[in-house]
């Protein structure tokens, strides 16, 4: 399994910014379909974006033009830009493949609270 370990969270005023960071280890992630998921308290866990081996990405409908997510494959690593963060973006975040979502393995998270 491909192991991720996300950072980057914090705690941001509404308006303001992120950027999230995921590192894999283990394997390389250069050819990889890497998501990023969010978990709001009492809610289930949520895709917000998604970019392919190739470069492609897609998002969820609520963060479609505020968040970019992007990679560096010489660093094995994976990006979430966040800007113009919404309390209801709160929540605690995560990268994943899709092999170690179906084996259901979580790393922990990063946790990202926005104040209104």
């Amino acid at each position: 399994q491909v192991q991720l370990v996300e950072s980057g969270g914090g705690f941001v005023q509404a308006g303001g910014s992120l950027r999230l960071s995921c590192v894999a280890s283990g394997s390389t992630i250069t050819r990889s379909t890497i998501n990023w998921y969010r978990q709001a308290p009492g809610t289930q866990r949520e895709m917000v974006a998604t970019i392919s081996g190739g470069g492609s990405t897609t998002y969820t409908d609520s963060v479609k033009g505020r968040f970019t997510i992007s990679r560096n494959n010489a660093k094995n690593m994976v990006y979430l830009q966040m800007n113009s963060l919404k309390p209801e973006d709160t929540g605690v975040y995560y990268c994943n493949t899709p092999q170690n979502v179906l084996d259901d393995y979580w790393a922990q998270g990063t946790r990202v609270t926005v104040s209104s």
